[in-house]
């Protein structure tokens, strides 16, 4: 069992960043691909970006060059950079664990507006 816990949405003026951080429990982390999704309202959850156990990572081409996953084993933690922010980006970011089974977090606001 895995628990994803996701922080550090927020109010976001365009042009700007965050950095969305999901914290996970237990001691075998490092073994999970790790992925963020996002929900905008009244759209499907899509796909932001991913990175392998082993650190490789992709992303969906409306956020390549503007968002950068990364992860930290020691902290059990994944991170999503996110710069040059639009007001497009604004949605309900996920935070997602594949391996011995699939977890999602409960989920980060992030708006983006003037």
């Amino acid at each position: 069992q895995v628990q994803l816990a996701e922080s550090g949405g927020g109010l976001v003026q365009p042009g700007g960043s965050l950095r969305l951080s999901c914290a996970a429990s237990g001691s075998i982390f490092r073994l999970y691909a790790m992925g963020w999704f996002r929900q905008a309202p009244g759209k499907q959850r899509e796909l932001v970006g991913g990175i392998t156990s082993s650190g490789v990572t992709d992303y969906a081409d409306f956020v390549k060059g503007r968002f950068t996953i990364s992860r930290d084993n020691a902290k059990n933690t994944v991170y999503l950079q996110m710069n040059s922010l639009k007001p497009e980006d604004t949605a309900v970011y996920y935070c997602h664990a594949s391996g011995v089974g699939n977890y999602w977090g409960q989920g980060t606001q992030v708006t983006v507006s003037s």
